[in-house]
């Protein structure tokens, strides 16, 4: 396997976390990912998932849509009618999801193999799209930017991440939103061979300097990503060695091999999300994005690594990300000289 990395660069335009939206049952805030889950209130899928806009669509697309709603209210680029305000046409929408769509998909079989195709409704048979999910958030929001789904298995969210961040670094997009979605519904238990839950998350990636012009408030800064083989190849390359000490790691439950990514990992504090809110697939990196933006938003001393995959999958993809350089300590705080 060719492992893929990227580094921040002195040249490289900076990529800020702006925004978290969540529709997730048992997480009211952000910064509740940080402490005992479930807890209480979050997102009514009941309440939730009703309304005009929501008619017609799979509902995955419905949480996805509940989810980039918030986000986009959080980073302050929706007005009070809901309508988007940024650079709609330079803005893309990359959706991680490994079974979003399964029950439509499954739902067409069916009926074709008792009515035939005439059975089908003109309806619903767009949601059979396997880049359905971004294509209505791209809708809603008249959003002309790159425009794509990732299904990478247990790499899928940080995957997801680090696409719309290239997309920015290249020049290709002037924002990202990006949205993990998994649905709780019987087809996604069944291949699972456990309960399977709703869980959307969104998160607003913007360029650094954009988001100062408007004056956005950054919560983390987005400064290497790796997919390889192992924890600590993964480590090595998304910079975590030169870029400071991690002070939190958000794991899969995956335990590190060897001694260097052991050491490198050992003062982290250690959150696993799946191990708290059950199988999250696909939304599962992006909601440890949405975890690692609040820790460093609140001033919390320490970078923040996220990490999926492992032995039993066939990668393993580490995130790393920086608090905003508002919030970072001075070169002579830490006695260091320029």
């Amino acid at each position: 396997m060719t492992a893929t990395s990227t580094r921040r660069r002195a040249d490289v335009r900076e990529v800020v976390v702006t925004g978290v939206g969540l529709a997730l049952p048992g997480v009211a805030t952000p910064g509740d990912l940080l402490g005992l889950l479930p807890g209480e209130g979050g997102f009514d899928p009941v309440t939730g998932l009703v309304g005009r806009e929501l008619r017609h669509k799979d509902r995955a697309s419905r949480l996805a849509l509940r989810a980039a709603e918030f986000a986009l209210h959080d980073a302050a680029l929706a007005d009070a009618d809901g309508l988007f305000t940024g650079a709609a046409g330079g803005t893309a929408v990359v959706v991680s999801t490994n079974f979003g769509n399964a029950d439509s998909v499954c739902g067409a079989v069916d009926t074709i193999a008792a009515e035939g195709v005439t059975g089908l409704s003109p309806l619903g048979l767009p949601q059979t799209s396997s880049n359905v999910i971004a294509g209505w958030v791209a809708i809603r929001y008249r959003l002309g930017g790159p425009n794509l789904t990732v299904s990478n298995g247990a790499t899928s969210g940080l995957d997801a991440v680090a696409w719309a961040r290239n997309l920015i670094v290249a020049g290709r997009a002037e924002a990202a939103i990006v949205v993990g979605v998994e649905p709780g519904n019987h087809v996604v238990t069944k291949i699972l061979g456990e309960q399977s839950t709703d869980a959307a998350v969104a998160v607003v990636l913007e360029p650094a300097d954009a988001a100062a012009s408007r004056g956005a408030r950054p919560r983390a800064t987005i400064t290497g990503y790796a997919r390889t083989r192992n924890l600590t190849e993964a480590l090595v390359s998304t910079g975590e060695p030169a870029e400071g000490p991690v002070g939190l790691w958000l794991t899969d439950g995956a335990e590190p091999a060897g001694t260097t990514a052991g050491r490198l990992l050992a003062a982290a504090r250690r959150i696993d999300l799946e191990s708290q809110l059950g199988p999250l697939s696909g939304a599962l990196g992006v909601l440890q994005c949405a975890a690692a933006a609040a820790h460093l938003a609140s001033g919390a001393s320490g970078n923040a690594l996220a990490t999926a995959g492992g032995p039993r999958h066939d990668a393993t993809a580490a995130l790393l990300l920086a608090p905003p350089r508002a919030l970072r300590p001075s070169t002579q705080e830490r006695g260091q000289h320029p």
